[in-house]
């Protein structure tokens, strides 16, 4: 039996578990966030911000992670997103002395909140870029020179602090942020022609198109339980 659950956590998108009694796999698409994850094992990796779905084996045991919002999580780890980009990186690669979070980690009851509070307290020391807010919540697909001028920036600007911050050149971010609309209305129950029409597809065609160039497979089948 294999079990996912997300809490919410302040300062941050989510904490979630998944824990299984044998192995298995989950397929993880592209959502314009960043994690930390604690394997079974005591390993802590950082999951960079992906451009395309890909399929993950796991072990039985109870995995835990932090998830960032979009733009965030670059701040927390110290490196602009685009190093991260479609990488899985040892957590201790990028934060120095790990022996006191993985000692508070080794006897928690609760190793999500342990996780959190540690994300929350490298936000404190290094906070994200002020414009990635405005620039996750702006992105269309518009001109990107339309919304460069509406943030005070050149088109240059844009897409070097969107890279850093997100790991994706605003074209590329407008697409994943769409994708993850979709997917999570897809979840919900939303029929696919309203989707798309919700969030901003030209027709149920496109929608289809562009899940399965994000996530590699069909909707209805990244949603099948």
């Amino acid at each position: 039996m294999s079990t996912y659950r997300e809490r919410p956590a302040a300062g941050l998108d989510c904490v979630w578990e998944r824990t299984s009694d044998h192995p298995s796999s989950g397929r993880v698409v592209p959502d314009g966030r960043t994690d930390i994850i604690r394997y079974p094992d005591g390993g802590l990796f950082v999951a960079g911000p992906d451009t395309v779905g890909h399929v993950t084996e796991l072990g039985p045991g109870r995995v835990v992670g932090v998830r960032f919002g979009p733009g965030v999580g670059p701040a927390a780890l110290g490196v602009p997103a685009h190093v991260l980009r479609d990488q899985r990186v040892p957590l201790a690669e990028l934060w120095d002395d790990l022996a006191a979070l993985e000692d508070a980690l080794a006897g928690a009851d609760d190793p999500g909140a342990v996780l959190a509070d540690a994300a929350r307290h490298r936000l404190r020391a290094a906070p994200p870029d002020p414009l990635a807010g405005a620039i996750a919540a702006s992105v269309t697909a518009a001109p990107v020179a339309g919304l460069a001028d509406d943030l005070g920036l050149s088109t240059r600007q844009l897409h070097r602090r969107s890279l850093h911050a997100f790991g994706y050149g605003p074209k590329t971010l407008h697409r994943v942020l769409r994708f993850d609309r979709a997917v999570k209305l897809a979840w919900t129950g939303v029929p696919f022609a309203e989707i798309a029409h919700r969030t901003g597809y030209a027709d149920q065609a496109h929608l289809s198109r562009e899940v399965k160039d994000l996530a590699g497979v069909p909707l209805g089948q990244l949603i099948r339980p």
